[in-house]
């Protein structure tokens, strides 16, 4: 895949299905070059037939392993040419309760959510930062404004990245890289497909995408939607405890 003077080059995680897929798919159509990396080569391979011909490269991955992200970094930059843009969005939701708590669990969605995502950064950083340029986004979640039943580990994980990138912006906004944080609600995909509760304002993943390609245009600190549901946990991240607790015990019925 030959990479002309004009195209810029993305990696896109967990683009094998949902937002990672879509924004892949956006970014493709916008003209990027796109390295695509998921667990799964089957879902990148049909990603790849859906774009333009030479637009999106298959890059196979699973981010809790350090060495193989190191190895599919070095490679997308020796095959399509120096990162502009890095997207580390691959993550995953199991629900946990009380009656089912568990430290696998915690585990598995820690090691992915947060550690995954912390390797990308542990060898993107010091390429833009010697460069003096890049872009680097994390997909975080609106649900980690405030702790949900359920999401006690998922919630966990997607503060931790919240709190991460807060800590990282000014530092590497000192090198001229760009840090953004998104933080979706309501997305259609393979792991919402799964929630057994009404999800208020879902979106589909290609509106989603759209939202996140215009916030990276603006270079926006942080990227949330749908509005609406944006606007009800802002809220309820300054309600006193009692309040949130008081709503937070009638999701359980």
């Amino acid at each position: 895949m030959d990479k002309d003077s004009t195209s810029r080059v993305a990696w896109v995680t967990g683009a094998g299905k949902g937002i990672g897929r879509a924004v892949a798919r956006q970014l493709a159509l916008e003209g990027w070059i796109v390295g695509a990396s998921a667990r799964t080569s089957r879902d990148l391979t049909t990603l790849e037939l859906e774009c333009l011909p030479g637009t999106v490269k298959s890059m196979p991955l699973d981010v809790t392993d350090t060495l193989a992200t190191a190895r599919v970094i070095a490679t997308i930059e020796e095959e399509l040419g120096e990162l502009d843009l890095v997207i580390l969005n691959a993550g995953t939701h199991l629900p946990i309760s009380v009656e089912n708590f568990s430290v696998d669990i915690f585990r598995t969605l820690i090691e992915t959510n947060l550690m995954g995502t912390v390797n990308g950064l542990a060898e993107i950083i010091p390429r833009f930062t010697a460069r003096g340029c890049g872009h680097i986004a994390i997909v975080a979640s609106l649900a980690a404004y405030r702790g949900l039943p359920t999401a006690a580990a998922y919630g966990a994980t997607k503060v931790g990245l919240i709190h991460m990138c807060e800590a990282l912006k000014p530092e590497l906004q000192k090198y001229g890289i760009s840090l953004t944080l998104i933080n979706p609600g309501f997305v259609e995909t393979p792991l919402t497909a799964k929630n057994k509760f009404q999800m208020p304002f879902l979106i589909t993943s290609e509106t989603a995408a759209k939202h996140i390609v215009r916030g990276l245009e603006k270079q926006s600190f942080e990227i949330t939607f749908p509005w609406q549901l944006a606007a009800i946990m802002r809220v309820l991240r300054f309600l006193p405890n009692s309040l949130l607790f008081a709503i937070t015990q009638r999701m359980l019925k």
